[in-house]
């Protein structure tokens, strides 16, 4: 067995946190923080997250069904406090539960709870045993009081009362009057035992049977005095105790009301947090290094680049994620936004866990992998859909099979002009580096794959991110497998070129020189 330090202990969790948000490809809630911070944010920030499109377990969604419907009055209409909870003021849940409950609601449970003591009270004075008189206290509350009450709500909020909603009610109901009911029978008990315990002081220095019958006399009558008073203070307490279980169950009927509408805004802030999210991946594959943090997220992808990708300016993610002063627009009173919608620790975590992940899987001439960095990284806009690596074999076999020794010959040049993952281009790569005819012509493995990526393999990519993610694929990320052979990659829209008539006058221009230098 090995011992764990409390280090290590906490470190699981957030291994696995990170292990999750890498496997969905980013778009996990794990991400995300403060998201009760939006109800009381300026416009501007709900503005900016509904840009994002919505996402739901990896898939997009409508985004005018997700539409996030919040402005200056939703706070205040579900009750939100400063801590972003759901807290309904006491003067609201008192007359809620006067319009439900009323005079006689209240006063037929009191009436009713109030006849059980009664007869408890008497059965105690036939029964001395305290633990039997509180367990039917409690039991005679909860027939006489919680049932109706419960009742009572379930008629007038109809449907809104779900069943297991009814459940929890009745628990915290029953809960909150057996404090009460404990406490004053408690009191009770600590003063019978005081009696008890003087009672046999007192018959232990007694000398005769008329000064114990005496003292037997004098204590039962101070222990009957003391079950008075506590019955006294249960019938003193009964109103309150009834009124307060009535607000008990409308606050939590209404808490539970408010926190699903704020739960349903919270879930579209959500959706549309994930579509920035799902934008993570693609950055790390074309900028990330070790290192790469939430705090200088924004400093290592170009400006332009991410407002491409992510529909919004790197000022306003700063906003989103660090938070700032803004003005108010009906007031004019200058207001400050607590930002940090994004887990620091979390995000950390899992960017470092992709990062580690890239670098395992970078090697594609390792036929044992049996995963694809690219199943990590989810599809973005329509032109960066990456084809699967098993479809790109399919691709690569039927092309081998329709031009056979294709790849044997050096002087060969082969070219994707609208690169999105660079799976194409290092399928080709292999498929040239192992052939026996390239082995024959190049015996020397490293002069052999030079030969390749400087007169073999060419490549277009129709955006700077794109561009990026292939070229440090096909290349390594280190510039490990092919340094100073970007050259034969270019940064072009050739679908657009092609709809121009454009597209080979543009290959021959950039490329024709190295093809006929091969």
């Amino acid at each position: 067995m090995v011992e764990l330090d409390a280090e290590q202990v906490l470190s699981v969790p957030r291994r696995i946190h990170a292990r999750e948000v890498v496997r969905r490809g980013f778009m996990s809630n794990f991400l995300f923080q403060n998201i009760a911070s939006v109800f009381r944010a300026p416009a501007e920030v709900v503005e900016i997250i509904q840009r994002f499109d919505p996402y739901e377990q990896g898939k997009a969604q409508n985004a005018e069904k997700n539409k996030v419907e919040i402005d200056e009055g939703t706070a205040d209409e579900l009750s939100i406090n400063d801590e972003g909870e759901v807290e309904i003021p006491d003067e609201q849940v008192v007359g809620k539960a006067a319009d439900i409950f009323g005079p006689k609601v209240y006063g037929d449970i009191a009436v009713e709870f109030s006849g059980h003591m009664d007869d408890i009270a008497k059965a105690h004075e036939a029964d001395d045993d305290d633990r039997v008189m509180l367990d039917n206290l409690k039991e005679a509350f909860k027939q006489s009081v919680t049932a109706p009450l419960v009742q009572a709500a379930k008629e007038s909020y109809g449907s809104e009362l779900k069943p297991r909603q009814q459940q929890q009610i009745e628990r915290k109901v029953q809960a909150d009057a057996d404090i009460q009911l404990n406490r004053q029978v408690g009191d009770y008990q600590i003063q019978a035992r005081r009696i008890e315990q003087s009672r046999k002081d007192e018959l232990k220095a007694a000398t005769s049977e008329t000064e114990r019958a005496e003292v037997n006399k004098r204590h039962d009558e101070q222990k009957a005095e003391a079950f008075q008073t506590l019955a006294q203070k249960l019938e003193d307490s009964r109103e309150e105790l009834v009124q307060r279980a009535g607000e008990t169950v409308v606050r939590e009927v209404e808490t539970a009301k408010k926190e699903d509408e704020k739960q349903g805004i919270e879930d579209k802030v959500r959706a549309h947090l994930r579509g920035f999210s799902r934008t993570i991946p693609s950055f790390l594959m074309a900028y990330g290094e070790e290192g790469t943090t939430l705090a200088n997220f924004d400093t290592v992808i170009p400006a332009d680049v991410f407002q491409d990708v992510t529909s919004i300016t790197v000022d306003e993610f700063r906003f989103l994620r660090d938070g700032g002063d803004y003005t108010d627009g009906e007031t004019g009173e200058v207001k400050r936004f607590v930002g940090h919608l994004f887990d620091e620790v979390v995000f950390n975590d899992s960017v470092s866990e992709f990062i580690k992940l890239r670098e395992r899987l970078a090697n594609y001439f390792d036929e044992s992998q049996t995963e694809d960095i690219f199943d990590y990284v989810p599809p973005q806009k329509t032109n960066q859909i990456f084809t699967p690596r098993n479809v790109v074999v399919q691709m690569v076999d039927l092309f081998e099979k329709e031009n056979p020794g294709c790849f044997d010959d050096p002087s060969h040049t082969f070219a994707d002009l609208y690169m999105k993952s660079g799976l194409y281009i290092t399928e080709i790569i292999k498929r040239l580096y192992r052939s026996e005819g390239m082995k024959a012509a190049f015996p020397d493995d490293r002069e052999r794959l030079d030969h390749i990526l400087e007169h073999q393999v060419f490549g277009i990519a129709p955006t700077k991110i794109i561009y990026e993610i292939a070229t440090h694929f096909i290349l390594g990320f280190h510039d490990e497998v092919g340094q100073g052979c970007d050259s034969n990659f270019e940064l072009a829209d050739a679908a657009e070129l092609a709809k121009e008539g454009t597209l080979e006058a543009y290959v021959e221009r950039v490329f024709g020189p190295k093809l006929g230098e091969a």
